[in-house]
């Protein structure tokens, strides 16, 4: 492949995942690399070896021969500006371009073509990022599955167990909830569920795989699994509605992530709640790959 990036700056933006990474490169209007791959193996919380496994990655994606002129960063869990300060002065051993390390859900409002508004992602997980008028990045949410990450996949399961369990205690009989979650995690009845999520070794991923099963109790009527969406819609409008009491501009609001962009009845929740806690508020579904933000961030430090 010939060198395009001779005549025209070479741009490579990188969306680094909870379970993929994806890295786009463009000259000009030409895509160079569309490269995924699993995220397996990167560290955010220990700068020297994240850049390590991003400079590897670029030589890995990128045509024989070629070096980026700009590179833009998402990462997942890099959660402060101090911590993705430090992955991109690991990087300048690496690579010599300007280079930009955000976290992943930054990468929403610039794929978006937004230069401002909140970032919202509920996948596994759940956060929302905004900028103050300085510029200074705003991180709310993001704090696990077993704190928080309330309405993402390991969220919604964690409150359908908290819900079961309070409707056990209250000597109601199990109704479609406790009969496809039970099943799910094969126990025999609800007070097994403590053991069998306490024993999860991977606490988000394995919880959170089962959060469509929340889904399937409320479509079969379930009331226990309504009220625990109703509830995760308006944890993501909370989410907004805090980037907004501390000041930032919420007038448009990015959301992406696989639960609540597969999940009709939780965006609706969400949307239904963002309207009545911050009327303002204008939310969209992110239809382009995130990584489209990470090259319009690439491009911008050229």
């Amino acid at each position: 492949m010939q060198d395009t990036s001779a005549t025209r700056p070479l741009v490579v933006g990188i969306d680094v995942g909870g379970t993929k990474t994806h890295l786009r490169a463009h000259a000009g209007d030409d895509t160079v690399a569309d490269h995924v791959r699993p995220s397996a193996g990167w560290r955010p919380h220990d700068p020297v070896a994240a850049a390590s496994w991003l400079a590897a990655l670029v030589a890995d994606a990128l045509p024989p021969g070629t070096r980026p002129d700009a590179l833009a960063v998402g990462g997942h869990a890099c959660e402060t500006p101090r911590q993705c300060a430090q992955i991109r002065a690991a990087l300048r051993a690496h690579l010599d371009a300007p280079a930009l390390v955000v976290g992943d859900a930054e990468l929403l409002v610039p794929a978006a073509g937004l230069e401002r508004g909140v970032g919202l992602v509920a996948g596994t997980g759940s956060v929302a990022v905004g900028r103050l008028a300085d510029g200074s990045p705003v991180q709310v949410g993001g704090w696990g599955a077993v704190l928080g990450d309330e309405g993402g996949a390991a969220g919604l399961v964690r409150e359908a167990a908290r819900a079961l369990w309070a409707a056990h205690d209250r000597g109601e009989a199990p109704d479609a909830l406790a009969g496809l979650l039970t099943e799910a995690f094969a126990v025999a009845e609800v007070p097994a569920l403590g053991d069998a999520l306490e024993s999860a070794t991977d606490i988000s991923a394995t919880w959170g795989r089962h959060a469509p099963v929340v889904f399937a109790a409320a479509e079969a009527g379930s009331a226990l699994a309504r009220d625990v969406i109703a509830e995760a819609g308006r944890a993501l409008a909370g989410l907004v509605e805090r980037l907004a009491a501390r000041g930032l501009v919420v007038d448009d609001v990015v959301v992406a992530g696989s639960t609540v962009l597969a999940q009709p009845p939780l965006y609706t929740a969400f949307t239904d709640a963002l309207a009545r806690s911050v009327p303002s508020a204008r939310p969209q579904p992110l239809r382009v790959a995130p990584v489209v933000g990470a090259v319009a961030l690439a491009r911008s430090i050229l």
